[in-house]
């Protein structure tokens, strides 16, 4: 079993219920154990800032998956809840799953870049993580707190807590952790 982590957002529709959708179903995702979700945040849009504001999650599992299978979980996810792909760069979405972290293996392909590629600039996908792990070491980045803090105020400006998360670990595998 491998740790990866994985980022999660909405600002379309029902943000809360969505989030929590797609945790309960990277939950049922095979060979994956949904270990530990942080809450959900409030965030300003990221880049193309005329649109709603998202609410934004971390979660972190355990998997036997490859890296290709768990992305095309993700992917499946996304569709499944709703997810079309505009050409629009970060524009508006019912949901975004970003497989963030796949243990400590820096990976780059035509489909996939891990870490994610923009992690280390965005305080919105940061600070969930950090919730979750203090000490969180992102492999070619550094210290995922000292990256924060590298962040101008402006990246920082507007996150603030949301609600918990609706969908939590089972206890059996919260006692994983």
């Amino acid at each position: 079993m491998i740790e990866a982590w994985i980022g999660l957002g909405a600002n379309l529709g029902d943000r809360a219920a969505t989030l929590d959708a797609a945790l309960g179903r990277i939950d049922r995702l095979s060979d994956t154990h949904l270990c530990a979700v942080s809450r959900y945040y409030f965030t300003p849009p990221w880049g193309d800032t005329d649109q709603p504001e998202f609410l934004n999650a971390a979660a972190r599992v355990r998997t036997a998956l490859t890296v290709g299978e768990l992305l095309r979980g993700l992917l499946g996810i996304e569709r499944d809840l709703g997810r079309e792909r505009s050409k629009r760069r970060w524009g508006p979405r019912v949901i975004d799953l970003d497989l963030l972290l796949y243990g400590d293996q820096c990976i780059e392909g035509p489909e996939l870049t891990v870490p994610h590629p923009r992690l280390h600039e965005r305080a919105f996908v940061l600070v969930p993580l950090l919730e979750l792990a203090p000490d969180l070491v992102i492999p070619g980045r550094g210290r995922a707190d000292a990256l924060l803090g590298q962040l101008d105020d402006n990246e920082r400006a507007g996150i603030r807590p949301g609600p918990e998360a609706g969908y939590l670990p089972p206890n059996d595998d919260a006692k994983k952790r």
